[in-house]
């Protein structure tokens, strides 16, 4: 009997680039799975860009990954909002990948009594802004936000991310909100749908124990955690939980060996 052919989520930061720079053979491997024909989705927690910005922002680092091939927690939070309310309203604080992705599903981005209060990242956050969504929360709106890293890198240190200022509304408004991306294992399940994979024979592949790896845990999928960005060997004794595999970044990994 033929083995099943594993489908892959990869996360994207610390696993197929540094930044800008490439880590050496993520290339290759993101070509071998395209040349064995599998199943597979570069997964971000980061929601600022479209999954176009996204695809030519990789290739500009000598990755070629289709767009159809990335996903990001804008979709997924863009995917969760039609499932629960098709055709709502939302207060929308964020840019492109965000925006684009809630007015693609139908939604009315409105100030006005909207059904839910969503919080992304932006480069320039708003105090403006972000009273309104305070204000709109304890009037009623439900609060959802992308993901919640508290920081994110940028070119001249770190900046504060999604989770930091859902943590200041959240102060403000006393309502705590809804996070879509990873470590929820919503994400990883939006994910598989997206690529029509079942988790019993899909892998996450992450560098992340506290997101990547609990997430894929969590979403029923094996996993396999790369030491090439966050965690390293040493740590990992420090968590009650174990990926299924180690390596020691993406070019180690041959697909056909974990099936």
């Amino acid at each position: 009997m033929q083995k099943t052919k594993k489908a892959y989520l990869i996360d994207m930061d610390g696993v197929l680039v540094h930044g800008k720079k490439l880590i050496p053979g993520a290339d290759k491997f993101i070509q071998t799975l395209i040349d064995q024909k599998r199943k597979f989705l570069v997964l971000t927690n980061n929601p600022l860009y479209t999954t176009r910005d996204l695809a030519h922002r990789l290739q500009l680092n000598g990755l070629n990954v289709p767009e159809n091939k990335i996903y990001t927690s804008a979709l997924a939070t863009a995917s969760f909002l039609q499932n629960q309310k098709p055709n709502g309203t939302a207060f929308v604080i964020g840019e492109l990948g965000l925006t684009e992705a809630i007015h693609a599903i139908g939604y009315i981005q409105t100030s006005s009594d909207p059904d839910y209060v969503v919080l992304g990242e932006t480069h320039q956050y708003s105090v403006d802004q972000l009273t309104v969504a305070i204000r709109l929360i304890q009037a009623g709106a439900k609060f959802i936000a992308t993901n919640p890293d508290a920081n994110g890198p940028s070119e001249n240190g770190l900046v504060p991310a999604c989770g930091a200022m859902a943590a200041l509304i959240e102060k403000a408004s006393g309502i705590s909100p809804y996070f879509i991306g990873k470590p929820n294992a919503l994400m990883m399940r939006l994910a598989l749908n997206h690529i029509d994979a079942h988790s019993e024979s899909s892998i996450m592949v992450g560098d992340r124990m506290d997101t990547d790896i609990v997430a894929g845990i969590t979403g029923g999928l094996e996993t396999l955690l790369v030491l090439s960005g966050v965690t390293s060997e040493n740590e990992l004794s420090k968590f009650p939980y174990q990926p299924k595999y180690v390596f020691e970044s993406v070019a180690d990994i041959k697909p056909e060996e974990l099936d």
